[in-house]
């Protein structure tokens, strides 16, 4: 024990407990000091992780986990910070410096680049990316004589001290965003001078059961919402040799899926092409979710997503022109519904993102998104209220835009001139029921054809269902844990109810059989299950072209009672008739 190197710990609070949720940040600066020349052979370093889903875990517990797991006190704990995990860090930190005065804390992350001031629990704050910074400030800290650890070295662009949050204090409110405005980023890494932590072995996917692959850095867009509206304003893309080894890797240890880090897939078509193609090649099982820009999308791009099991992700955010152009960002709808009808001919797997309570936005704009984006037939929509994020934009513009909003963590608007506070309650509302019956509910398959015939919007839909859904059952508290088959119950029984409002006895056995069939080709899409359904119509009628007019099909499909069997099949999910 006499002979182990001082300890560096780097650390992060994850989210939720999924292979979506992976400690990337923190890896990379473990990854950027294994192989810092300055601190290589000096310190050992190790990467730990938390999460929020876990029960047991309290700012003394996770305090505990970082002195102890090692029988040594670390000299330096790193934390990478986020909205969802401020707090928690925080309190981690106090605990530590509590316990470890001479211990040097430092936090960097998202949170810290749009405010490096506001943190007085941490000893330094990095602000943008630190994988050149902290190795520095490390190695000029570790330099000093022991006593003199808590002198103040000459720190690196980028980096603030606990004495430039407590003066932050002191300036008067009305000039706080001024000096903001003026927030120095650390000088931001060339992506081929970084080491993938990967492929050194800090962060193991396997462990996870996925992976967040990085693909690029920096964004060539400037939306008013983003934490990169203040920051590169190009594309830094990492070499195509680290990625084939990575992706090498992943293959090798046989992950299941990996969520690709680019904030625009498809920014660059002859990369994104290319990679396409070796994915398709060295990990064709593996599931893959990509974020893209539909404006980017044409036929040969499209068709190239088929070749690999995967999902886009598209930021629509709203319908409105206007308002997308209030937060510098831009839409041709024209274009975009072309765009996203090549997805939709070549059986892409695509969702959308929208946000409510933009600015110029009103609850009824909010509506006729969700109804736009229904219209496309997307598999999931993501529903968000707008925060307000300290460091965009949108925070510098909030007060000449009348926005309201929490001035904390997860910073979401209030009202604005357009979207008062009874409004974001609605439209709150409205996402939580679109996504249990349509997004949770896996109801793209059928949900245009089986509400057709009830003459009624999405949007008036979703805002129904939740209606009825809170006079005779659960509270939105409890649906969040509905299983499908509570979502599948709850789909038949307002799809009941609004048929019989409507007197459509006659097509309701038609609607429902849609609905039972698609939902028992999702299950056993999902787990592999074999589902057993009656029905009252052939399968074969019920996907047929004619069973899209739920009218026509009622009144001139022949009834066939049977029961179909669904099942894996060679390419996905089948059916056949067994009784």
């Amino acid at each position: 024990m006499e002979n182990q190197k001082p300890r560096i710990v780097c650390t992060s609070i994850l989210v939720e407990t999924s292979p979506q949720a992976l400690p990337l940040g923190a890896a990379c600066i473990a990854s950027a000091l294994k192989h810092d020349e300055h601190i290589k052979d000096k310190f050992s370093v190790e990467l730990i992780a938390f999460s929020n889903e876990d029960k047991t875990l309290s700012a003394q517990t996770a305090a505990s986990s970082i002195i102890n797991s090692a029988g040594v006190a670390p000299s330096f704990v790193c934390f990478s910070i986020y909205v969802w995990n401020r707090a928690m860090s925080e309190q981690i930190a106090l605990c530590i410096k509590q316990q470890l005065p001479r211990t040097i804390i430092i936090a960097g992350g998202p949170e810290v680049t749009a405010n490096p001031f506001s943190f007085t629990n941490f000893d330094y704050t990095v602000a943008g990316q630190g994988e050149c910074a902290v190795p520095q400030l490390i190695a000029s800290l570790a330099a000093l004589p022991l006593d003199a650890f808590a002198t103040v070295p000459a720190v690196p662009q980028g980096v603030y001290t606990r004495r430039d949050a407590e003066s932050f204090k002191t300036v008067p409110v009305a000039l706080q965003k001024q000096q903001l405005s003026s927030v120095t980023r650390a000088v931001t890494p060339l992506p081929e001078q970084l080491p993938s932590p990967y492929l050194d072995g800090t962060l193991d996917p396997a462990k996870y059961e996925g992976a967040l692959w990085e693909l690029a850095r920096g964004c060539p867009f400037k939306c008013s919402y983003c934490y990169e509206s203040k920051g590169e304003n190009k594309i830094a893309y990492f070499p195509k040799e680290r990625l084939a080894q990575e992706l090498e890797l992943f293959a090798t240890k046989k992950i299941p899926q990996v969520f690709v880090l680019d904030p625009t897939y498809n920014a660059d078509r002859k990369r994104a092409l290319e990679t396409l193609d070796e994915i398709s090649r060295k990990a064709p099982g593996m599931f893959f979710y990509f974020e893209a820009r539909a404006e980017f999308i044409d036929r040969e791009l499209a068709k190239a997503f088929t070749r690999i099991p995967c999902s886009l992700q598209i930021g629509l955010q709203s319908a409105d022109e206007k308002v997308l152009a209030n937060v510098h960002r831009t839409m041709n709808k024209k274009q975009f519904v072309k765009n996203i009808a090549l997805l939709n001919e070549t059986g892409v797997n695509f969702g959308f993102d929208l946000i409510y309570g933009l600015p110029g936005d009103t609850l009824n704009g909010f509506k006729q998104s969700i109804d736009f984006a229904i219209s496309l037939y997307p598999n999931n929509i993501e529903l968000f209220c707008l925060s307000v994020l300290p460091g965009t934009d949108l925070y510098e513009r909030s007060e000449s835009l009348g926005l309201a909003y929490q001035d904390t963590p997860p910073y979401h608007v209030q009202q604005t001139p357009t979207f008062p506070a009874q409004d974001i309650a609605r439209a709150a509302t409205l996402a939580q029921s679109c996504n249990l019956f349509y997004t949770k509910g896996r109801a793209v398959p059928w949900f245009n054809t089986v509400i057709k015939p009830l003459h009624i919007k999405p949007s008036i839909f979703f805002a129904d269902f939740e209606t009825w859904l809170s006079s005779q059952h659960s509270t939105p508290a409890e649906r969040t844990t509905c299983d499908e088959k509570e979502i599948e119950k709850f789909q038949m029984e307002f799809i009941t109810k609004k048929y019989k409002e409507k007197h459509l006895d006659r097509q309701l056995a038609a609607a429902v059989d849609i609905i039972t069939l698609n939902n028992a080709l999702s299950r056993t899409t999902a787990d592999g299950t074999t589902q057993n359904v009656r029905l009252h119509y052939h399968p074969d009628d019920l996907f047929s072209e004619y069973a899209t007019d739920i009218a026509f099909f009622a009144a001139n499909a022949k009834p066939c009672p049977c029961i179909a069997q669904t099942y894996e099949g060679k390419n996905g999910a089948d059916w056949k008739v067994v009784k």
